[in-house]
């Protein structure tokens, strides 16, 4: 029986349109994601280089665009948070232990809050015990230190404890450490149809 539920934010809550971005930055004159940009990016989601450090090394590909084009046009995956989503939300939290563990850097943290505004983004965060958003702890997901980090920090019981997450590695790494998860494919499924899921299978 599920007694607590740890979602991931992307593509769970808020759609994430990462060809967006990816046809931004071509457009600003980025052909293709080097080496350098994949490490850069996985240091900022990290939390081992800070938003300005991340966006000039972008830059240094476009020296001609500004820090702020270079910010919207990675910004501009972030799109829709149904209302619908929230509303859910706030009645699984009053049923079930329920936390957020988020690979989703700052800048697209910030771009949610002012996206949404300040009250959306208040009542979305107070449906969690706790919110995990892991730039803060100097590891992602799938890294099993992530799972090990909320399970400890809260006496949670793997098995009875459902992982949601639209990526295979993500839902992998869970498994390691024996979570039961749900791998939600954003293009026919949706998070709201989680009390149907666990009725069928989590029961």
């Amino acid at each position: 029986m599920i007694d607590t539920i740890i979602f991931d934010f992307g593509n769970i809550f808020i759609d994430i349109d990462r060809k967006a971005t990816e046809k931004a930055f071509v457009e600003l004159g980025i052909k293709e994601w080097t080496e350098d940009l994949e490490l850069s990016n996985q240091l900022y989601e990290l939390g081992k280089i800070d938003e300005l450090e991340f966006m000039s090394v972008i830059q240094k590909h476009i020296p001609t665009v500004d820090i702020l084009t270079i910010r919207n046009a990675w910004n501009i995956q972030v799109g829709d948070f149904p209302l619908k989503r929230l509303e859910f939300l706030q009645l699984i939290s009053s049923q079930y232990r329920v936390f957020l563990l988020s690979n989703a850097d700052k800048t697209h943290i910030d771009r949610f809050e002012h996206k949404f505004g300040v009250s959306f983004a208040r009542d979305f965060y107070n449906c969690f015990e706790k919110i995990y958003f892991l730039f803060e702890f100097g590891f992602r997901k799938p890294d099993i230190k992530a799972f090990q980090l909320i399970i400890n920090n809260h006496n949670l019981s793997p098995k009875k404890t459902l992982f949601i997450d639209d990526t295979e590695a993500n839902i992998e790494g869970a498994k390691e450490v024996e979570l039961q998860t749900w791998k939600l494919n954003p293009k026919n499924e949706d998070v709201t149809q989680l009390l149907e899921k666990l009725k069928i299978a989590y029961a």
